[in-house]
């Protein structure tokens, strides 16, 4: 918001309309599982008819604050994703999902760049510079309206759009990077640049996977007095890892999602709470994120691109991306079908609409025009494939059986077994007795530990519980984990040793 309109509006005045925008979005969200539309749209919607040439009337042009707002919302949004990756279940498309991200974003930026320069009367430069900026792909929106719509896809593709979704924004961020360099200093030479990218690429990777692992160090060594700043310490490990990462010249992005994985597949303590906290401070980022660039765009000065963006948005979703994938996974033992789905799914969501916002702040000529014509293909991505998505997985026969989730929302139940629960007493010769819960490396993920009964009382134990000879545990588990989690409460199985 412009220092005019900031300083016009009271405290509370400004207070009140952040809190309604919140709540509209919100109501946006639940409507947008019923009519098959992702929230992403509904967001962008709430924000523009907030805007100046909506009703609501708000001056916003602050790129950025736009910016830096969405480079945060988007630091914790990948660490969610992160922190809830099943490693086990994604790590067998982990070259499928990284080609898709390199090779996958470079042929689409190629691809755009010589229809724009061919086409739409762009600059090579310039061309390569609106490639880069539609070149990633945003799966979470997707994945909602197959979750709203009943519709599941096979684990392969699921898990290679997942890792793909994460890990393809720190290619479109070098690229867009680099495209803005060009046009501000057409002198620099592609050694340089290639250079450029292998260190952000290393810089980041070691910095998240070093990050992850100290992270659950610190939760698991300070045992706070207070649950309530656990929350606060992952807030912080979040921001420091992008501001460091960044600083020593790696890619921020690359690393807040790598920390999030590797925390999300080790045990800390709160690890259930804290998950669940930054789901919900991923949707917090995700709403501010939309609302502020629907701010930001003006409504009136779209009408005029739309044949030009309309023709963008085709090229990119019916050759440019089909092209990518299916050479991007040429090498890969998905069929046709499979292949075919994966090229569908790749929505345009905000990333691309924040890297435009780059060359607004470098000052690059026709940064206006690409801005509006990225917001423009953004939008049209989302209605057109967001909500075909799972019409197209029924037509491609790749919708699996729905499986009904009954479970509370605070409670993770096992989903690939028949699960009950059972009453297991620790034995004073189980090995994990005298140790924490978070402690105990082979204790299965999919087994919770609902109540621990101590003599007379009860409680519901976290990951600083320490386990003492004579508690007996309310496990929910499936047949396939119960032999293991008797071995350990038992001892049973020598080989279940705390780490």
């Amino acid at each position: 918001m412009t220092p005019g309109a900031i300083s016009a509006l009271s405290l509370e005045e400004l207070i009140v309309g952040i809190a309604l925008l919140l709540l509209v979005s919100i109501i946006a969200s639940k409507a947008s599982a019923r009519i098959g539309v992702p929230a992403l749209i509904l967001f962008l919607t709430v924000g523009m008819l907030a805007g100046s040439d909506g009703v609501g009337g708000i001056a916003f042009d602050n790129a950025r604050i736009a910016q830096w707002l969405g480079v945060v919302a988007l630091s914790f949004i990948l660490f969610s994703g992160g922190l809830e990756t099943n490693w086990t279940f994604v790590r067998r498309s982990v070259w499928r999902a990284a080609s898709l991200a390199t090779v996958g974003v470079a042929i689409t930026t190629g691809i755009i760049a010589w229809f724009a320069a061919v086409v739409l009367g762009f600059t090579p430069a310039e061309g390569f510079l609106l490639g880069a900026i539609v070149s990633s792909t945003d799966a979470a929106a997707v994945f909602s309206v197959l979750r709203g719509r009943g519709v599941r896809l096979d684990e392969d593709v699921v898990s290679t759009l997942e890792l793909e979704s994460g890990s393809n924004d720190p290619m479109a961020v070098f690229l867009t990077t680099a495209g803005v360099q060009m046009l501000m200093s057409a002198d620099l030479p592609i050694s340089e640049f290639a250079l450029h990218f292998v260190r952000e690429m290393t810089f980041g990777a070691v910095a998240g996977l070093a990050a992850g692992f100290a992270a659950v160090a610190l939760l698991n060594a300070l045992r706070l007095e207070a649950d309530g700043l656990y929350p606060v310490l992952t807030v912080a490990v979040v921001l420091f890892t992008y501001g460091a990462t960044v600083l020593i010249g790696g890619n921020g992005f690359l690393a807040v999602y790598l920390a999030g994985i590797v925390m999300g597949n080790r045990n800390f303590i709160q690890r259930r709470s804290l998950t669940r906290f930054h789901d919900g401070l991923a949707w917090l980022m995700q709403i501010a994120m939309f609302l502020t660039l629907g701010l930001l765009v003006f409504p009136s000065q779209l009408p005029p691109l739309a044949g030009v963006s309309l023709a963008l948005a085709a090229v990119l979703t019916f050759i440019a991306r089909p092209i990518a994938v299916f050479v991007a996974l040429a090498a890969s033992h998905l069929n046709v079908r499979e292949k075919t789905v994966i090229a569908w799914t790749g929505l345009r969501g905000a990333v691309p609409i924040i890297l435009a916002t780059f060359p607004l702040l470098a000052g690059v000529p026709k940064s206006g025009l690409i801005f509006n014509i990225v917001f423009f293909v953004v939008v049209a991505s989302v209605a057109v494939q967001g909500t075909t998505m799972p019409l197209v997985a029924r037509w491609l026969r790749l919708d699996a059986a729905t499986i009904p989730d009954p479970s509370p929302s605070d409670v993770t139940l096992p989903t690939r077994a028949e699960s009950s629960l059972v009453t297991l007493e620790v034995s004073p010769l189980s090995a994990a007795a005298g140790h924490r819960l978070v402690e105990l490396r082979d204790w299965p993920r999919e087994a919770l530990i609902l109540v621990l009964y101590r003599g007379n009382e009860f409680f519901v134990p976290n990951g600083a519980t320490m386990l003492t000879p004579g508690d007996r545990l309310i496990v929910l588990t499936s047949r396939t984990t119960l032999d293991a989690i008797r071995g350990i409460t038992e001892g049973a199985a020598g080989g279940m040793l705390p780490s």
